[in-house]
């Protein structure tokens, strides 16, 4: 039974890809801002979620190690994502004001 939830487990990654491609592929230049926001905020979901996950492992390394890696990654996540929005805002803003 395990072999095929391995398989199902691979299945979903597979089509999640495809699907996420299909998405990001079809945005328009216009809302790429407002969609970098939105995916910053559910990396902080995933923040919250990867410590909540690490406070209750109590068995084995590799589940603590996947843990902490998932949170670094989600916070790397976050912090470049708001790097990002900031940069493309200032865009938007008049030369004078970008000065100040």
């Amino acid at each position: 039974m395990e072999g095929m939830d391995l398989l199902f487990s691979i299945y979903i990654l597979v089509l999640a890809i495809f699907v996420g491609f299909e998405v990001i592929t079809k945005v328009p230049t216009i809302l790429h801002t407002p969609l970098m926001s939105g995916s910053n905020a559910i990396s902080g979901i995933t923040i919250v979620g990867a410590i909540l996950v690490l406070s209750s492992l109590t068995e084995g390394w590799v589940s603590t190690f996947l843990g902490v890696l998932a949170l670094i990654m989600a916070t790397i996540n976050v912090v470049g994502g708001f790097l990002v929005t900031d940069r493309m805002l200032q865009m938007f803003k008049k030369k004078e004001e970008r000065e100040a």
